[in-house]
C-alpha cells in the first residue's frame, strides 16, 4: 500500500499539478550592519538602519494557486527606527513594492500576496507598486560564498561578497541582527552596493561598503 501511494504522488507530479508553496534565493540588505560586535551595534542603533531592500527570486513553486516560476519581487522598507533592534520603536513601517514586469495580472497579486506573507508587518503598508525588470543571481547557486546581486530595473540594486577577514574590525562579530523573514540556510555578506532610487518613501539612499546584508535560500508553503 505504501509503495502505491508512493507511485501515485510521484504520477501527480508528472502530471504538473501546481502545489501549494515555492522555494528560491532570497537577499537582503539595510543601512546598518547586521554582522558586527556590541560597541559598532550600539552607535548605529537609533540612528541608522531603518531603510532596507529585500528580495525573493522564486526557483519554483506556486502561491494561491498561480505558478511563480522564475519570477522575482523586491520589498523596500523605511522603518520608524533600526530595524531588529528591540530597544528602539521600529513602527510605523511603509514600504514599496517593485514587481517583476514579467509576470501576468494574476502572477503580480499572487507576488503580492507572497511578498506580504514573507514580509509580515514589514509589508503591510504598501504605499506603492512599481513594475519593473529583475534580477537576483546567487553565484554558482550557493548561498555560502555570500555572492549576489539584485537589480530591480533602475530603482534598487544589492551587491554582495563572502566575508573576508579585513571585515573583521574588532574580532569579535557576531550575526547581530538575524534576516528580516523567514529563510532556510543563510550567510552574512558584505554590501558592496545599496540603493534605492525610487519614489513613495520620501527618501533614496546608497549605502555601500557595509557589513549590511544576508544573502540566504528559503521553501516556504501556503
Amino acid at each position: 500500500m505504501k509503495a502505491i501511494a508512493i507511485l501515485g504522488f510521484a504520477a501527480v507530479l508528472s502530471t504538473g499539478t501546481i502545489f501549494a508553496g515555492v522555494h528560491g534565493a532570497y537577499i537582503e540588505a539595510r543601512t546598518a550592519d547586521v554582522f558586527t560586535g556590541a560597541c559598532f551595534a550600539n552607535s548605529e542603533s537609533g540612528i541608522v538602519g531603518e531603510l532596507a531592500v529585500m528580495g525573493w527570486k522564486i526557483d519554483k513553486g506556486s502561491w494561491q494557486g498561480v505558478s511563480l516560476d522564475g519570477l522575482t519581487v523586491v520589498g523596500v522598507i523605511k522603518a520608524n527606527s533600526t530595524l531588529g533592534d528591540i530597544a528602539n520603536v521600529t513602527y510605523p513601517v511603509k514600504s514599496v513594492l517593485i514587481v517583476d514586469e514579467k509576470a501576468s495580472p494574476e502572477q503580480r497579486l499572487a507576488l503580492r500576496a507572497f511578498a506580504q506573507r514573507m514580509g509580515g508587518d514589514l509589508l503591510n503598508d504598501i504605499v506603492r507598486v512599481d513594475y519593473q525588470p529583475i534580477e537576483l543571481a546567487v553565484e554558482n547557486n550557493n548561498v555560502h560564498a555570500a555572492n549576489a546581486t539584485l537589480t530591480a530595473g533602475t530603482l534598487a540594486n544589492i551587491r554582495t561578497r563572502g566575508m573576508a577577514k579585513g571585515d573583521h574590525v574588532c574580532s569579535n562579530e557576531e550575526v547581530w541582527y538575524q534576516p528580516l523573514t523567514k529563510v532556510g540556510h543563510f550567510m552574512p555578506a558584505y554590501t558592496l552596493a545599496h540603493t534605492y532610487k525610487g519614489e513613495g518613501l520620501g527618501t533614496k539612499w546608497s549605502s555601500p561598503d557595509k557589513r549590511s546584508a544576508f544573502v540566504a535560500d528559503f521553501q516556504v508553503t501556503e
